[in-house]
């Protein structure tokens, strides 16, 4: 069910929470890079998702840019072995689920905007 939000256990941090959200491991801006064309078929590119909750899931995006999720971070492994990702699950797995949790992008992603604006 693509879109649709769930109860359940969250891939990454391990909690269980009342509302996931689905991760594409592959991130949708860039299915239709040539290069994931040859290395996965379409219906693999779609299907490689994982259920997370919202704090994982906006960690995920505040510390890694696109190309860096379509790359080296496409699996659930990679993603929990990101030195941030997996400061922030040991983290959260001591808080509550139903914690309000604020995510803040990090300084390193903050940079490499900058970098990319300049002409």
């Amino acid at each position: 069910m693509p879109g649709k939000e769930k109860s359940g256990m969250c891939a990454l941090c391990g909690r269980e929470v009342a509302r996931l959200t689905q991760h594409h491991l592959i991130p949708r801006t860039r299915h239709s890079n040539r290069r994931n064309k040859k290395r996965f078929s379409r219906q693999e590119v779609r299907q490689r998702r994982i259920d997370v909750c919202w704090p994982c899931h906006k960690t995920i995006h505040a510390a890694l840019t696109e190309k860096e999720l379509e790359e080296p971070y496409n699996t659930a492994e990679s993603l929990r072995s990101h030195p941030e990702i997996a400061k922030f699950i040991r983290w959260v797995r001591k808080q509550p689920a139903t914690a309000k949790v604020r995510v803040r992008r990090t300084g390193n992603l903050r940079e490499q905007t900058r970098r990319r604006r300049r002409p």
